[in-house]
């Protein structure tokens, strides 16, 4: 049985391995390492779950057969521009148990969390190549919005949004 819950600090290092192990296809794929990018998600560690956690990130994770297999990250900064919004960070689920529906729960999850918080939109940023992944956050209702090439990353990102109704 699946179960979603918040967790705490004291979950990082299981997060942690969760982020890492969920992100290394996609370094392989887009050619990633950490001379290139040190900070990709394949390379997390506790202590930057611990940060996350300190900033204010919340996290939640999906447990199935009692077993933590996937987690999401929502972060609300502080309010600018009087837009009320949050940051869906680090949707990951493990490589063995992706594509049975467990991402769309935590998706679904975070989309539930803002409204209750009543926001008025979800922000992300995913690799600008990675078009199928776009492709099945627009499934939500994210919408595409511009791509933007970093300095200190070797790949462009496309940001997309979700706007509570």
């Amino acid at each position: 049985m699946r179960q979603i819950k918040e967790v705490f600090e004291d979950q990082a290092d299981v997060i942690a391995y969760i982020i890492r192990e969920a992100n290394r296809p996609v370094a392989k794929r887009f050619a990633i390492n950490q001379d290139n990018c040190p900070k990709h998600p394949s390379f997390c560690e506790g202590s930057w779950v611990e940060q996350d956690f300190k900033r204010g990130e919340r996290y939640f994770v999906c447990i199935d057969n009692q077993q933590p297999v996937a987690c999401v990250a929502y972060d609300i900064p502080s309010q600018t521009n009087r837009v009320r919004k949050a940051y869906l960070n680090r949707l990951s689920v493990l490589p063995e148990r992706q594509n049975k529906g467990i991402g769309a729960q935590l998706v679904e999850r975070i989309i539930e969390q803002a409204r209750a918080d009543e926001l008025e939109l979800i922000s992300i940023g995913v690799i600008g190549k990675h078009s199928e992944l776009q492709d099945w956050y627009e499934q939500f209702g994210f919408v595409k919005g511009e791509t933007k090439q970093f300095d200190h990353l070797p790949f462009s990102v496309t940001y997309m949004v979700y706007f509570n109704s």
